[in-house]
């Protein structure tokens, strides 16, 4: 019945997850995606864990948590992958134009600067990047993040490859 109390949070979780989302936009909050996805996910689980403890007898809380964590990663994970999408951009760019195709030169000056200028812009919201003149240059608090992400790109082994990099 654990693992029921586990599915029932997972629920829970996606429907206050696009709930949340769609709020933030409807009444312009300031909190990014990532962290009404956390929020969600803190008030799902605790739902479930307060429904498993008022419901089931014997409620065996590693169990419903192992249900309600490994979906609610995959839901991360695939939220993740379709959220900020460069590539996915382009393809849905294409995919709504009524001919379905475009030149390069069409898609390098017409989507790619709005979406690079969406990634600038939130770096400079985040205060990790500040703009002189017509350059760009790391803050202090951008240089200790960069550090970090390498020091964890080199603990994981990832280098500088990208997503599709399958060379031998």
């Amino acid at each position: 019945m654990s693992y029921v109390v586990g599915l029932i949070a997972v629920l829970a979780f996606a429907v206050l997850s696009p709930a949340l989302q769609l709020m933030a936009r409807a009444f312009a909050w300031s909190l990014s995606s990532v962290m009404l996805l956390a929020i969600a996910a803190v008030v799902s689980h605790g739902f479930g864990v307060m429904l498993g403890m008022l419901v089931v007898p014997q409620f065996q809380y590693w169990d419903a948590a192992s249900i309600f964590g490994f979906c609610v990663m995959a839901y991360v994970f695939a939220f993740g992958a379709v959220f900020k999408s460069v590539s996915l951009d382009i393809l849905l760019g294409l995919v709504d134009r009524p001919e379905g195709s475009a030149p390069l030169v069409e898609i390098l000056e017409g989507q790619v600067p709005d979406l690079f200028e969406g990634r600038i812009r939130t770096l400079m919201d985040g205060s990790l990047v500040e703009q002189t003149g017509a350059h760009f240059a790391p803050t202090a608090a951008g240089r200790n993040m960069a550090g970090r992400i390498g020091r964890l790109r080199q603990t994981f082994g990832i280098g500088d490859t990208g997503l599709y990099d399958f060379s031998d």
